[in-house]
This record gives structure tokens, sequence and C-alpha cells, in this order.
């Protein structure tokens, strides 16, 4: 049985102006951090063995865009007194169903990812490019191990998740014409999730919307909590990298 989600604080309405003007100063951080390595870290070649540069540029580019953005999303937070509600990581009345819905919530996402990719095949839409950013992950243990940590779970499992399942949905909830709308708001985060995924194609777009609704879906359920949300966001990026990994190295034939 699905928990009910911890209600919003009623304590301060959001606007829609102010939603907006959040949205926009932590989107800016975000694209603003995403440089700092990139210009400050300089020839770094050498540092991590067989490790290129642009492989830890990016790395890193990831985890500094991600912190610099919840950074601004704690603070608007932190003053709307809405932290615990949008980073919700109070303790599951039992782990073990936590790590069980993680578990089955990779199974799902990746059979998301399996039919999305007959979708977007019916439908005449390139497939979703991502062997270019594999490719970076994959040039030798040292960059694997460094992705998974840096990409896989810092950025993209507790990063995304406490920015899109966090930050967002709880903004959406306090909005006028959203609140109580459960099914609207799952679907707009989810295509606000799906937007940055763009540059895969409208695949990407397709395929990683429909991730983010049951990503959603499953925060939800789990009575707002995001810990299985993390788990099964982690365990997949860390999967389809192990994929890749195993590829290169010739275990794995794709």
């Amino acid at each position: 049985m699905t928990e009910e989600i911890d209600q919003p604080s009623p304590a301060r309405p959001l606007t829609w102006w102010r939603f907006l003007l959040q949205s926009f100063t932590v989107l800016l951080v975000f694209l603003g951090a995403s440089v700092i390595p990139i210009l400050d870290f300089g020839n770094m070649d050498g540092n991590l063995p067989g490790v290129r540069q642009t492989s830890v540029s990016l790395a890193l580019s990831a985890l500094f865009s991600m912190v610099g953005a919840l950074f601004v999303a704690w603070l608007w937070l932190r003053r709307d007194r809405a932290v615990a509600q949008a980073f919700n990581f109070a303790r599951p009345e039992s782990w073990a169903r936590t790590f069980t819905w993680g578990v089955a919530g990779t199974a799902i996402i990746l059979l998301i990812f399996a039919g999305g990719a007959q979708v977007v095949e019916f439908l005449g839409l390139p497939s979703p490019e991502v062997e270019s950013v594999i490719q970076y992950a994959t040039e030798s243990p040292a960059a694997f191990a460094m992705w998974i940590v840096l990409v896989a779970w810092c950025s993209a499992a507790f990063g995304e998740e406490m920015l899109w399942r966090g930050f967002l949905m709880d903004r959406l909830s306090r909005l006028s014409g959203l609140r109580g709308r459960t099914l609207l708001i799952l679907f707009v985060q989810a295509f606000v999730f799906g937007l940055p995924h763009a540059y895969q194609g409208w695949g990407g777009v397709l395929i990683t919307g429909s991730v983010g609704l049951f990503l959603g879906w499953l925060r939800m359920h789990m009575g707002g909590r995001l810990w299985a949300a993390i788990i099964a966001h982690g365990l997949v990026d860390t999967i389809m990298l192990s994929l890749g990994y195993a590829e290169v190295l010739g275990w794995y034939s794709g």
C-alpha cells in the first residue's frame, strides 16, 4: 500500500513569481558551477593513472554543478522553512522495504529503458546517444571508479533526486493551481527532468522523462522519503556504466 506523502509545510505559500525566481537562480548556479573545473583545474593529465584531463573535468563539472545547484536550492528551502519536506531523509519505517523498493525500482527503470527504446524506434525518433559519455567513464579502471562515485552516485543518484524529486516536487506542490494535484505534479516534474537530456535527442527526453515519472511516483509511494529513489537511480547508473566497461573489455557485447 502506498504511504501518505508528508504534507508540505504551510509556513510559506509559494507564488509563481517566487517559483520562477528560485528555479532561475538554481539553474544559473548549476550552469555557472559546471565550468569551474574546466577553467581552474588546468592540465590534470597524469594525476590519475590512465585518466585524461577531459574525463576528470567532465566528472568534476557534473559534481560541481550539482553541489552549487543544491546549495542554492537549500538556501531557498531554508528561507521557506521547507528543507525537511523537500530533502526528506527521514529514517524509513523499514530499511528492508526501502532497499527492496530500491532494487525493484532498478529493474523497473531498466525495463523502461528497454521499452522506451522500442517506442522511440517505432516513432521514428533517433535513439538516445550515450556512448560519448560512457567512453570517458570506461577509459581506465581509475576513470571508471571516479565516474561511479562522483557522477553515478554523488551527482546523479543523490544530487538529481534531491534536486528534481526533492526541491522541484516540493516547490510544485506549493504552487497555486498545482497544490494537491498529485498526478499533474508528477508529469510536470518528469517533463522538466527530461528536458536537460535533449542533448540525447527527443528520444532521450522521452525515455528520461518516463524514468523521472516513475521516480517521482516512487518518492511519493515511500511517503516522500528519497532513499528508495536514490538507491534505484544509483544502481541503474552503476549497471549502465559497468555494462559499458565490460563491453570495452570484451566481456559483454551490447
